[in-house]
């Protein structure tokens, strides 16, 4: 995708999300199940490297560190992200010029030091400079293990899409002024979705890369579903991390045989309105249905400009996956995001933890 307007700091995509755990056995079977393959082990440290793609994850159990206090608080957790910027200490230079907090970085995943910022909830953002081919930060701080391919297919999953954040109450301008200040973040798309019981607002914060995309969760009222992960999370953080690829029905396949659980299937109604709602789309909506993938977009002037999407169950915490198909469309699933919100109203009605308190109430 172009860029979309001025980007004073270089950005170029995502590099990684760093996660932690309160102990080994816990994040693996999450990522394996989803197709990420361990592909490198730290020369020193207890942090090991998992690729799909071009998508990077880390895991940094190493004593002492931030990830390691991370998951005292946190539980399993994403508890940093990096962003590629062109030049690494320029970016960070700018970021602390307009306001940014710096961060010890001695105790990071990298013997590298990496220029880092406070994120979202306290988690490390990282900034990149060296991910070319042959001369990245893994390159220099680990070690690929034997005849394990580099960049593993997995489940066909190619480039990490978004992460969207979950914020207090009176908190999601504070974060969207963050990426706007810093990193001439736009606000795209902005939300206000009632459920029967519940609410939440959401900015879809866009970088002028085109390839950072960080959505803005709040809740609109007490009790709901942004509220139970800020409880169970223990504060602000990442809410979950969205992959992208060429064949989401294929992908769907492949992440079922792994044993991947998804959230529950919208009713049969949302399928009998897709020809209604998005006239000429020309998908197969059986082969959607029979999966319980979503469609989003639109098909004004006869050119449909689509977006493909499903989730998965809470699988770290409170924490899940989202796997997408973009044809021509940039957005975050408008229609499919009320979908999305009365389905976890369901699972929080189901649990108790919403309706009668509010039935009460009425």
């Amino acid at each position: 995708m172009a860029d979309l307007f001025d980007n004073p700091m270089g950005l170029d995509g995502f590099e990684f999300v760093e996660f932690t755990a309160p102990r080994k056995g816990i994040l693996e079977p999450v990522f394996e199940s989803m197709g990420f393959v361990k592909v490198a082990r730290h020369k020193s440290k207890d942090v090991e490297l998992w690729r799909q793609g071009d998508i990077n994850f880390i895991t940094n159990y190493e004593p002492g560190s931030h990830a390691y206090y991370y998951a005292i608080e946190h539980g399993p957790s994403a508890c940093g992200m990096a962003f590629r910027v062109k030049d690494a200490q320029f970016a960070y230079a700018e970021a602390l010029r307009k306001g940014a907090q710096p961060i010890e970085i001695e105790t990071g995943a990298m013997e590298l030091r990496l220029p880092a910022i406070k994120g979202i909830g306290g988690a490390n953002l990282y900034l990149i400079d060296r991910y070319k081919e042959g001369e990245t930060i893994y390159d220099i701080d680990f070690k690929w293990l034997e005849g394990v391919d580099r960049h593993p297919e997995g489940c066909g999953f190619h480039t990490l899409d978004h992460l969207t954040h979950n914020v207090y109450r009176g908190r999601m301008q504070y974060w969207a002024d963050f990426y706007s200040k810093l990193f001439n973040f736009r606000e795209i798309r902005y939300f206000d979705i009632k459920g029967e019981y519940t609410g939440l607002l959401s900015k879809a914060m866009t970088a002028p890369d085109g390839k950072i995309r960080i959505p803005l969760n709040e809740e609109a009222s007490a009790g709901g579903q942004i509220e139970e992960f800020l409880m169970k999370y223990n504060g602000e953080g990442i809410q979950h991390i969205a992959f992208a690829c060429d064949d989401l029905i294929a992908c769907w396949d492949r992440l079922k045989k792994q044993g991947v659980k998804f959230m529950t299937a919208p009713p049969e109604t949302y399928y009998q309105m897709l020809e209604e709602r998005l006239p000429g789309h020309g998908e197969p909506v059986g082969e959607l249905q029979a999966r319980g993938i979503l469609l989003d977009g639109t098909t004004e002037g006869g050119q449909p400009r689509l977006l493909l999407q499903i989730f998965s169950e809470t699988v770290l915490g409170p924490v899940f996956f989202e796997f997408i198909q973009r044809k021509e469309d940039e957005g975050f699933g408008e229609g499919n995001f009320k979908a999305l919100f009365e389905s976890i109203e369901r699972d929080q009605v189901a649990r108790g933890i919403v309706g009668k308190k509010e039935q009460a109430k009425a």
